[in-house]
């Protein structure tokens, strides 16, 4: 039986393919998870292309909608295929745009996507964020955010792409909990972003726990997503460098699936899998070239949590 529909995981999501890729050095001081790269530029570039090309492909094949806009490098934004972080969408129609903390991640910003997201689907209000740039306050999205869009609760790792009184608002306008927390890896660095350590699904939850400081804020993060009724997943610092915790669950057709790149899916154990599989399909996809610039799946889609507009009409329609 394919798993019902879930408020967690959307059905459709938006996708940028890059032409010019390559990792954003504006970005690298604090994104421990990026890479230099070792090809030629336009080989990387071409890489980058075809495995955005492949990744929305079998996301469709698998019955997930995916809007997919090109990014032709004229704006100079080399981390324009990381969506998600400059917008998000939520149900009832409403649309959030955020604070970015580098200045070339500003220029990601595209009014043609909000202009679609509004002619397909619901859209209430969007709330403008980024105006907080000009006083150094910064809210990277669902990046800086994993959101429990059940227990509305928005985890959030410190750092500062999550500035805390941006994070404030966020919560009052749509209506979550904050819940924030210091990381340090190995070496002391926080995660840039909390999507690289934690993965909120509908009945279960990935997270690098071992990454939060304080050991009673780390088990009540833990508390939390087990009072929510998910099956909590530890994830090895090895299996953290491997993206493993940067997914997103997404609603198919054909039931749920938890999209990964494929470096993730590799180092998970069989028995997380067992566990995961429980109410996901695993959704393996190649995109080591984009990891390179420090950000994987989960990053590449930014999710529409949205009604479609021929939907409410029909409803609007129907007989009483």
């Amino acid at each position: 039986m394919p798993s019902p529909a879930s408020a967690q995981a959307p059905s459709a999501v938006v996708m940028v393919r890059p032409h010019r890729f390559h990792p954003n050095p504006d970005t690298a001081h604090d994104n421990a998870f990026q890479s230099a790269p070792t090809n030629a530029p336009d080989d990387i570039a071409r890489q980058a292309y075809a495995e955005v090309t492949q990744a929305a492909a079998q996301l469709e094949a698998a019955g997930v909608h995916v809007h997919l806009f090109d990014d032709l490098g004229e704006r100079h934004a080399p981390d324009a295929v990381f969506p998600n972080n400059w917008f998000s969408t939520h149900a009832g129609g409403h649309v959030a745009v955020y604070p970015m903390y580098a200045q070339s991640r500003r220029r990601e910003r595209r009014s043609d996507v909000l202009d679609l997201l509004k002619a397909e689907y619901r859209v209430q209000d969007v709330i403008d964020y980024s105006g907080l740039e000009a006083d150094n306050m910064f809210l990277e999205g669902t990046g800086a955010m994993v959101l429990d869009h059940i227990g509305r609760i928005a985890y959030t790792a410190q750092s500062n792409r999550a500035d805390p009184v941006a994070l404030e608002r966020f919560c009052t306008h749509f209506n979550y909990e904050p819940m924030a927390f210091a990381t340090a890896d190995g070496e002391g660095r926080p995660c840039y972003h909390t999507n690289v350590m934690l993965c909120v699904g509908t009945d279960f939850a990935l997270g690098g726990f071992h990454l939060i400081t304080d050991p009673l804020r780390r088990e009540a993060v833990r508390s939390r997503l087990r009072e929510t009724g998910r099956d909590v997943i530890e994830l090895s610092a090895h299996q953290i460098g491997e993206f493993a915790g940067n997914a997103l669950e997404l609603t198919s057709a054909r039931g749920r699936v938890l999209a990964l790149s494929a470096r993730a899916a590799a180092s998970l154990t069989a028995a997380q899998k067992a566990v995961i599989e429980r109410s996901a399909t695993l959704l393996p996809l190649a995109v080591p070239t984009i990891e390179l610039a420090g950000g994987s799946v989960r990053c590449m889609l930014a999710g529409v949590h949205l009604a479609r507009r021929s939907m409410v009409d029909a409803l609007a329609n129907c007989p009483p």
